[in-house]
């Protein structure tokens, strides 16, 4: 049936025929091909079209597009059918069968639309004749076909917004599928150039090629080869550079593009099945672009429209590793990073390693199918020149290693010598991964006959400058201490860790504190029974930190205390639970007085140690240490003998002492004087003259206090909840 005429995009009308199929356009293109070798007629005759669309087609003519020499617009160039007939006489009173072409047009990229519209209704049939009609006007042309291609492409670009009919829209993505599947480099490369910012119309024809199952995978490939880019020169980090030079901005503007691309690309549902066989280099590739981007503070940021806060191009980086996970199953993955705050993490600038971590562990726990890719294409680039890729790959290979059959890929002697070396790299980020590394092996049991050297290399950074350093081997020994097989190798080393724990229960970094503490626990708890001389000795000597260390303004320091105390007092039987719970949740002075009682009464040798102890904190930097350290002087010194006190420690202590009643704090003048009036009380009982002979009692029970000297009286802390004495039952003692 005869269809009505309707108007073209360029102009022209349309002719009344039937589906315009792959042999019209067949004859389309061999009259282009004929009219690039110069056979075809002169212009000025038009193609007539047929009035009985059921009359057979005898000799149809065609239309060739050439270029006009003067002005380089196209005409149309009709030919006889003697081009494409051997019988010499015309059929003038025949009608024409075939459809009206195309209308003058300005350039070759208004051509290949009109052409695009002439398969409105040809279907899929007609793409493949669709594009050796492209081709062949491209070659028409006598230009080089990248040129040309680009040029196509640009054009369908252009009319995309002017394509409003939904049919028009999927013939013309059909048309672009067409022409990227034999050539992928110059549409990937031309529609790049309108992705950075990406509009609506690059946008489109990025979601068209995604849906093509035939020419994603080749797209994906071209797009993670962009992203990819050069290797950037080894030097200094991009964040302490001034700016991007220009042989670095230009490639790396590309990749930025690529990156706005995949992520149209890969929201597509079923575009992501397209990554098979490359999938996690596309996963490598967006972390370490994250990576970048985190580094290059000064990278050109352009305002786009993305999903999600901020719109910069970390986001859009994020928004397509997103979705390549999601796309894949792996949504509990995206889960477990937005919680662990991951995701702010990756596009930090000095976090981007901890969110590669994140990631690892949430893809060991929850994608493990993809580990043996990720491990398999992570070793080239352990050894790249580029620092971001190298060190992304490092985070990478560090948390993968927490997967026991991914880390079984790598001999045991590889995998730690490999760690062993980066201890020895001057870049203290390379050494924080390396003992991360080394952590995770101490969790695999098939690392047994390494713990020897893990532990070397793990004492031997409990002395680095770097918090990051220190926090993961305190992390590490932890591990190895709750390893059966491997715990009477820690502690053997208990005098050597003891030495080196110590500072670290007063570092300023609240994160190393509080695991130094729970280390100092943790060893408590499964040493040796052969090293319970050591250990006691290990703990008397951090009695007083970790009781001062009960106030600490850290929640988590104070914890790790109140957990460490308690695994002394059941190391060492003191039944002191019920004053150290009092201690930490209400600092009751009451609990504090008793306990200070049973040091005096358990250890009388030490009580002098202590004291010298707690006068070190009396100018801590923490105000809640200072006042408590105070405290505990006065409560100690109130209940020793006179006798057993030096001298010099008493006016070394009152020195101090007046020196806090300076302290722009009220709560510590008030404590500092109380103190000060205790130790005055023992200078007095010092000064006394004696009563009766010298008795060798004396010095052995030097916690027999004077009886005559009051007890001091504190008030409640400001920094705790008030403190309620006979609930605790923790009355003045006797």
């Amino acid at each position: 049936m005869a269809r009505g005429r309707r108007r073209w995009p360029g102009g022209a009308q349309r002719g009344p025929a039937g589906p315009l199929g792959a042999l019209t356009l067949a004859a389309l293109a061999e009259g282009i091909q004929i009219s690039r070798e110069g056979n075809g007629p002169s212009q000025g005759q038009r193609p007539q079209e047929s009035e009985s669309p059921t009359e057979p087609v005898t000799a149809p003519r065609t239309e060739s597009v050439e270029p006009d020499a003067a002005n380089g617009a196209l005409r149309n160039e009709p030919h006889s059918p003697k081009a494409f007939s051997s019988d010499p006489e015309p059929q003038p009173s025949q009608p024409e069968q075939y459809l009206q072409c195309l209308p003058v047009l300005g350039s070759l990229s208004d051509f290949a639309v009109q052409t695009v519209v002439c398969l409105e209704d040809a279907g899929i049939s007609g793409t493949q004749a669709l594009a050796f009609s492209l081709s062949s006007a491209l070659e028409a042309q006598g230009g080089q076909l990248p040129e040309k291609v680009r040029e196509v492409v640009q054009g369908l670009h252009g009319q995309m917004a002017q394509l409003l009919e939904g049919r028009a829209r999927r013939v013309a993505l059909r048309a672009l599928c067409s022409l990227a599947a034999e050539h992928t480099h110059e549409v990937v490369q031309t529609l790049l150039s309108h992705s950075l910012p990406c509009d609506s119309a690059a946008a489109e024809l990025w979601r068209g090629l995604s849906r093509n199952q035939r020419v994603n995978g080749l797209v994906l490939v071209h797009l993670l080869q962009e992203v990819k880019g050069p290797p950037r020169p080894q030097g200094p980090s991009p964040s302490s550079s001034p700016g991007l030079s220009p042989q670095v901005a230009k490639p790396q503007a590309q990749a930025l593009a690529a990156t706005r691309a995949l992520g149209e690309m890969l929201a597509v549902s079923g575009c992501v099945a397209a990554t098979r066989g490359f999938y996690p280099q596309v996963l490598i590739a967006l972390v370490t672009q994250l990576h970048q981007l985190a580094w290059c503070a000064h990278s050109p940021q352009v305002q786009v429209k993305v999903r999600g806060p901020p719109p910069n191009h970390a986001s859009c980086a994020v928004e397509a590793l997103k979705a390549l996970l999601n796309g894949d199953g792996g949504r509990m993955v995206v889960t477990c990073m937005e919680q662990s705050g991951g995701w702010r993490r990756l596009i930090g600038t000095g976090t981007h390693l901890e969110g590669v971590l994140l990631l690892a562990s949430a893809l060991v726990a929850h994608a493990d199918h993809h580990l043996r890719g990720l491990f398999a294409d992570l070793l080239p680039r352990l050894q790249s020149s580029d620092k971001a890729r190298r060190l992304t790959a490092m985070a990478f290979f560090t948390g993968l290693l927490q997967s026991q059959p991914t880390a079984k890929l790598l001999r045991d002697e590889v995998i730690v010598q490999r760690l062993m070396a980066w201890q020895a790299d001057p870049e203290p980020t390379v050494r924080w991964l390396g003992l991360l590394g080394l952590g995770h092996l101490a969790l695999n049991h098939r690392k047994a006959r390494h713990v020897g050297t893990l532990l070397r290399a793990l004492l031997g950074a409990l002395g680095e400058a770097d918090t990051r350093l220190v926090g993961a081997a305190l992390g590490a020994l932890r591990r190895l201490l709750l390893r059966p097989r491997a715990r009477g190798r820690v502690s053997a080393q208990c005098t050597s860790l003891g030495s080196r724990l110590r500072p670290l229960l007063d570092h300023d970094q609240d994160s190393v504190r509080a695991s130094a503490i729970g280390l100092l626990g943790t060893l408590v708890g499964r040493c040796s029974p052969r090293r319970t001389r050591a250990v006691r000795e290990l703990v008397l000597g951090s009695l007083v930190t970790l009781l001062l260390r009960l106030q600490d303004p850290s929640l988590d320091a104070a914890e790790s205390a109140e957990w460490t105390l308690a695994r002394c007092d059941r190391f060492l039987h003191w039944r002191l639970l019920e004053e150290i719970s009092a201690m930490v949740h209400y600092d009751s002075p009451e609990a504090l007085s008793r306990t200070c009682r049973r040091l005096v009464q358990w250890y009388p040798g030490r009580a002098s140690d202590f004291l010298n102890q707690a006068q070190g904190y009396l100018r801590s930097p923490q105000i809640p240490i200072r006042r408590v350290a105070a405290m505990f002087i006065g409560f100690l010194i109130h209940h020793m003998d006179p006798d057993c006190v030096n001298p010099g420690l008493v006016d070394s202590l009152l020195h101090d002492l007046g020196e806090m009643q300076w302290d722009a704090e009220p709560c510590i003048r008030d404590v500092s004087h109380i103190t000060m009036h205790q130790v005055r009380l023992v200078c007095r009982d010092q000064d006394s003259p004696r009563r009766g002979s010298f008795s060798p009692w004396q010095l052995l029970c030097c916690w027999g206090h004077r009886q005559d000297r009051e007890r001091p009286v504190y008030e409640d802390s400001p920094f705790k909840p008030r403190s309620r004495a006979g609930l605790w039952g923790c009355g003045a003692p006797s």
